[in-house]
Formats: C-alpha cells, sequence, structure tokens
C-alpha cells in the first residue's frame, strides 16, 4: 500500500494566505455572484467572483471546475432511470401546442430542453414556450452552453435569478400551465421545495397546472441497528468505556448530541446490519399541482413485526411524475424495492449517490417493543423538514429549543467520541506523555471537547489552553458546563478561540508551550478531505516560536495512504455523459469533474466519500479485478515510538476518504498487474493532485 509520510516539523516557508478582493467597477457591469472559498489549512477564506460575462468563455475557470465537481449534478445526470422518468412524463404532460412551461432549478437545462422537444412533437414550435430559472450563475452558464450544444438557445428562455424574483409581465409573458421542476433532496423538503411550490402557485402559475412531478410521498420504517445506536447515544456509549472521562455527564446527556434532523445516508450499505422492526408506513402525500400547506402533523399506527430495540427510522420517498398514476421514481432502500409489498411501487434502478435514504434516530438507548406491538408515531413538517416522535415509549420528544451549552455534533463525531478503541489510544499517549515530563502548560490547537477535557483530568497541575478555532465562544460554553463534572476547575482552562496566526505569547502569559494536541478536528470541516487536517501541521508551524526544546506533538506525524479499488457503482455515477435521453451533454464533462474517456491527460477531481456507502466496493484483488481508482487517506501516527496509529481508512466508517477516479477502469491480478500513480501535495493550498494514473 503506497504511502507518503508527513511529519510535523516546520516546512521550509511558513504556509501562508493570499487574500484576493475584487468589484464591480460600475453599475453598468455584467451580473455577478460571489462564492465563498475557504483555504483548508488556514481555515481562513476569500470571496471568489462569477462573472456572467465569462459565459462564453471556452474554458472554465478552475475554481468553477473545483465548486461544480463536488455538487451532485453529474451522478443526479447518470441516473437513468430518473432520466427516463422525467421524459415520459414530460411527452405526456405536454399535449396543448400553446403549452407555456416553466422550468424551476433548471440544472444543466435538461428537462428545458425535454419541454422545448415535446412542444415541437405536438406542433407547438412559434406557439407555445419554454421559461428556465437557475439562480447558481456557474450553473446558469452551463446551462447555456448546454442549450448551445443542442441548438436549443432560441428554444428555452433562461434567466440567471431563483423563481421568487420572476414576475409575469416581465420575465414570463403569462403565467404557466404546466411546472416542471427537480428541487428534492434526500429529505425531499430541504432544498425549499415548501416555499418554492407556494410562490409558483401564488404568483407565476395558472389555477389548476399541470405539473411533472405530480406527487411525491414519503415512507419510513422502524429498524434496530447498533451502528446506528452508536451515531447518536454519546452518553450511553461513554458510559461503556468506562475511562472516566465524561463529555455527556448524568443530568447533561444531551449536552453534545447529534442535530435533531434526518440524515441523509446510504442505508443500503448497512442491510446486513438492520434488524426491519415494521413493515414500511406512509407519512405524508405532497401534492405539486395544489399549493402546499407550510406545516402539518399526522399520527400514525405502526405494528411491530418483532421484538426488539428501535434505534432509528429509516425514512425515503416515492415521486409520482404523471397525474395517470403509471411513472414512478422511489428512493427506497434495496430491500424494500426488491420486496412484494403491495401498493408500494416496484422498480430497478443503479446505484446513485445524490438521493440517499434519511435517518431519524431516537433517543437514548432506544425504544424497546415486542412484536405486534401497535406503536403511535407522531409526524410532522415544517417548510424543509420532517420529524418524528415514538408516542407512549421511552423516545423523548426533542425540544425545538436547545441550551447555549449544547453542541451538535455529526453522527460519525458522535460515534468516533463514543468508540472505545478511539478514546483508549489517545488516553494512552497523553498518560505516556505525562510520565517522563512535568507538564507546565498544552494547547489543543484543533476544536477537540475530548482532548481538552482528558488533558485536564490527567494533569491537573497544568493549564490547558483550548484554540477552538471553529467552535469559539460554543466550546467555552460547553467547557464551562461539564467541568465540575469531570472534577476540574476553570482557572485551570482558557478558551482562545483564535486560529494558530493569532496566537501570541502574550495569550500564553509568556509561557513555553510543551504539550501541543490535536484529534486533528475542526468543527464544520467534516465534508473536506481527510488530508485537509493538516491544518493542524499548518498550527504547528506558526506555533513553533512558542514551543519548549523538548515539546511533544501528537499526533507528531501523519502518513497519506492510498490503495487501489474497485469501485463500480461509483465510477458509474462520475462518468463522463454523452447523450442524455437525446441530448448531447458532452459539454459538461470537464466542468462537472467527469471520469472515462476525457480528451488528453484530463483527470476527475479527487473527491471526498464515506467509500463504505459508495454501493460495491472490493480493495483486495484476490482475482482479476477492475480497478477504478483510490481510496487516499490520512493514518495518524500518536507517539514517537510509531505504536499507537489512528487510521482514517476505508475500514473505519466515521471519516470520509479522498477518492480519486482512473480515466479508464484498468484490469489488475495479483500475480502480474501494477499501477503507477504521481502526486504532489500543494502545502501553501492544502491540494492533492494525481498527475499520472497509469498500468
Amino acid at each position: 500500500m503506497p504511502s507518503c509520510l508527513v511529519g510535523l516539523v516546520p516546512p521550509p516557508a511558513a504556509l501562508h494566505l493570499l487574500l484576493r478582493r475584487r468589484c464591480m467597477a460600475s453599475s453598468s457591469a455584467p451580473s455577478r455572484a460571489f462564492q465563498l472559498r475557504l483555504n483548508p489549512l488556514t481555515g481562513d477564506s476569500e470571496w471568489l467572483v462569477v462573472d456572467e460575462a465569462e459565459a462564453d468563455g471556452e474554458a472554465p475557470a478552475t475554481s468553477q471546475r473545483k465548486l461544480l465537481a463536488t455538487t451532485s449534478y453529474l451522478d443526479m445526470l447518470n441516473d437513468a432511470a430518473r432520466n427516463r422518468a422525467y421524459r415520459r412524463a414530460i411527452d405526456a404532460a405536454v399535449t396543448d401546442p400553446s403549452s407555456r412551461v416553466l422550468d424551476i432549478g433548471a440544472g444543466t437545462g435538461l428537462l428545458s430542453m425535454m419541454s422545448a422537444r415535446a412542444l415541437e412533437n405536438v406542433g407547438g414550435e412559434g406557439k407555445g414556450s419554454v421559461s428556465a430559472c437557475e439562480s447558481y450563475l456557474p450553473m446558469g452558464k452551463l446551462t447555456r452552453k448546454v442549450l448551445r450544444a443542442n441548438g436549443m438557445e432560441k428554444k428555452v428562455k433562461i434567466f440567471h435569478k431563483r423563481s421568487d424574483e420572476l414576475e409575469v409581465g416581465v420575465e414570463l409573458d403569462s403565467p404557466a400551465d404546466i411546472l416542471v421542476s427537480e428541487i428534492l433532496d434526500s429529505e425531499l423538503l430541504g432544498e425549499g421545495l415548501i416555499p418554492t411550490l407556494q410562490q409558483a402557485h401564488d404568483e407565476l402559475l395558472v389555477k389548476n397546472p399541470k405539473t411533472v412531478p405530480y406527487r411525491a410521498t414519503t415512507y419510513g420504517q422502524l429498524v434496530e441497528s447498533t451502528f446506528l445506536w452508536k451515531m447518536h447515544d454519546l452518553h450511553n456509549n461513554e458510559a461503556n468505556a468506562a475511562d472516566g472521562i465524561w463529555l455527556t455527564p448524568d443530568g447533561t446527556e444531551r449536552v453534545v448530541s447529534v442535530k435533531p434532523q434526518q440524515h441523509a445516508m446510504q442505508c443500503d450499505a448497512l442491510e446486513d446490519e438492520i434488524r426491519l422492526l415494521s413493515e414500511p408506513f406512509k407519512v405524508f402525500e405532497f401534492d405539486f399541482w395544489e399549493r402546499p400547506k407550510s406545516n402539518r402533523e399526522t399520527k400514525i399506527s405502526i405494528k411491530t413485526t418483532g421484538d426488539g430495540c428501535v434505534h432509528a427510522i429509516i425514512s425515503w420517498w416515492v415521486l409520482q411524475l404523471d397525474s395517470a398514476g403509471s411513472i414512478f421514481y422511489s428512493t427506497a432502500p434495496r430491500w424494500v424495492r426488491q420486496s412484494s409489498i403491495e401498493d408500494l411501487p416496484q422498480d430497478t434502478k443503479d446505484w446513485c449517490d445524490h438521493w440517499k435514504h434519511c435517518v431519524w434516530f431516537t433517543q437514548g438507548r432506544g425504544a424497546p417493543v415486542m412484536k405486534d406491538q401497535i406503536l403511535s408515531l407522531r409526524a410532522s413538517h415544517n417548510l424543509t423538514s420532517i420529524s418524528y416522535e415514538l408516542l407512549n415509549t421511552t423516545d423523548e420528544a426533542w425540544s425545538g429549543n436547545l441550551k447555549g451549552d449544547h453542541l451538535t455534533l455529526s453522527p460519525e463525531r458522535i460515534a468516533l467520541y463514543g468508540d472505545r478503541y478511539w478514546r483508549s489510544a489517545l488516553i494512552t499517549v497523553v498518560k505516556n506523555a505525562l510520565s517522563d515530563r512535568s507538564l507546565s502548560t498544552c494547547i489543543v490547537a484543533d476544536d477537540s471537547i475530548f482532548l481538552t477535557l482528558l488533558v485536564s483530568s490527567l494533569s491537573p497541575s497544568s493549564k490547558v489552553i483550548a484554540m477552538f478555532p471553529g467552535l469559539r465562544e460554543k466550546g467555552a460554553t460547553y467547557i464551562q458546563a461539564v467541568a465540575d463534572a469531570n472534577n476540574l476547575s476553570m482557572d485551570q482552562i482558557q478558551v482562545i478561540g483564535k486560529k494558530a496566526a493569532s496566537l501570541t505569547l502574550d495569550d500564553l502569559k509568556q509561557k513555553k508551550v510543551n504539550l501541543l494536541v490535536g484529534e486533528p478536528f475542526y468543527y464544520g470541516s467534516e465534508g473536506m478531505l481527510p488530508w485537509q487536517n493538516l491544518r493542524f501541521w499548518n498550527a504547528r508551524t506558526l506555533l513553533d516560536s512558542m514551543l519548549s526544546k523538548d515539546a511533544l506533538i501528537v499526533p507528531c506525524k501523519g502518513i497519506l495512504k492510498l490503495c487501489a479499488m474497485s469501485l463500480p457503482d461509483l465510477w458509474r455515477s462520475r462518468c463522463s455523459l454523452k447523450d442524455i435521453e437525446g441530448f448531447d451533454h458532452s459539454v459538461v464533462n470537464e466542468i462537472l469533474g467527469a471520469c472515462g474517456n476525457l480528451p488528453g491527460e484530463q483527470q476527475s477531481p479527487c473527491l471526498p466519500y464515506y467509500v463504505w456507502q459508495c454501493g460495491y466496493t472490493k480493495i483486495e484483488f484476490a482475482d482479476v479485478g477492475i480497478c477504478h481508482g483510490f481510496a487516499v487517506w490520512i493514518d495518524w501516527v500518536l507517539d514517537e515510538k510509531n505504536s499507537i496509529v489512528l487510521s482514517t481508512g476505508p475500514d473505519n466508517r466515521y471519516w470520509k476518504q479522498g477518492v480519486q477516479l482512473l480515466s479508464k477502469p484498468v484490469e489488475v491480478s495479483p500475480a502480474n498487474s501494477a499501477v503507477h500513480v504521481e502526486a504532489s501535495f500543494d502545502p501553501d493550498s492544502g491540494e492533492l493532485t494525481f498527475h499520472s494514473l497509469f498500468s
């Protein structure tokens, strides 16, 4: 397994941030949008300007390629079942030659072009119209390119605006009688479906319009899963660890928790670890053809199918795209789609990543149930989300008002903080460090609440300075809330709430630091590539002058590793586009970061994924197989003896890995195949670039 070692010592030159500021020169300047970009190694940010005047340029700016490559557009366009369902439903809806079609959230313009073609097929050219809006300017620029490539630029009117910025009599000649849209996320409502439909029905559509989709129905199912339990019940998991460090002391069990919401996750990967405790049940129906309500509540009676403990509700949705009820698209888990349950549309579709399943966690240890027990579930929704509460069980409703000392973390971080092995590794390293030296000043350089409490507990006489560059005041309030339960004095802990570049010896009262620690973890950076946590390396460099000569650094080094993998589902979802339902999309491949069959030596970008959720995967090639790309991660070496290592690789499901897909899959075998990799790492930007991948 190839690896690259990064020792946490100062690089040849200190890392720096180049700030760029651009502004409009006059009020007559073309339309512009601003995109915030974060430098992962410094935590600093800069505003990038996206200019509509560049829309006709042949080569998209590097910044735009990176931004759009991280979106779900490419995966969505590779979803053949979705594309086919929309095409059939649009053809069925457009029957009047004078139809006025409005496409909200046009993306590449695929649905707009389907609508324009359907109008032509019924003799509507020159009679009907197709208008589309796409508010995200980089995407809107790409829409125009796709329209031109298909000779549709005069058949579709595209506006770089939100739908609530459109006006009948200004952008639209008259109210639309057909609405096509695809503004759905994994939960269904998170992209603003309800307020968008409300405004469209109020301002942009005729009464009783046709819509594609026609209706969406959400479903749920009760499940038992130890893995899902660990992702939300930190209190009981750290009680099982029994190591004396309490992130959630008795009486403050919810002071650290997952956010009370549905969490998107590929639950097919957990099929063998999930025990179903009910049949699927219907939750809400949303009719696109009428104005939706902002809030609703319903109670559902559910008969359990076995004894167990309800740890979570897994949910999904089904689209009915046509009014006749013959065209469906489902995001249901594989075990539902392959079942013979009546009243649930059956379909077959490939793995895709743009729409996952959703998980709602019950509280604490879960809700114990017995077979054939009747449970009452209260479901409610607001403008953007759906929530659940099991009634008459140990599951408690979440209060909408969280206290000021409450921290919300990702399910993966909650599971990690409750993991006995992970906690034990850090405890062992800190204990060993204290066994042969006197500790006076320690800096926790990241946002680790665990290390702050750990060092303070094991070294009561030392001063612990928590930088908390992301948590800031939240972190300080949290530490105060749990200090007494951990027998700590707040005189011992100082929360700075600063980045390393802003720290001075005055903050340390002119004392040198003899222990610098980090997990590393930076609040709000969970979606980044794993090596971008080398921000800890940057912090160590900036703090070099404040460290004592014998200062101990934990972790002491990071090892960048990669392994070849078979990733057929992910590769298919990211492969280059050609014809989609009769429309050429090859112009989007470069800017959307496609892989496979690209001109020259173009490489798709390395993107962050939970590899275990990427459909079918295979690491060890015991037989002849196909290599689709590489998983890339960091192993953190905690001690100077290299005896304690925390890996963030594919076998560890609490971290994302970087995935670099090949331009062309390679057949490999353990006997006679080798894949050569050349890569470079830029310490200024935190970017890892693969220059060549070949066999």
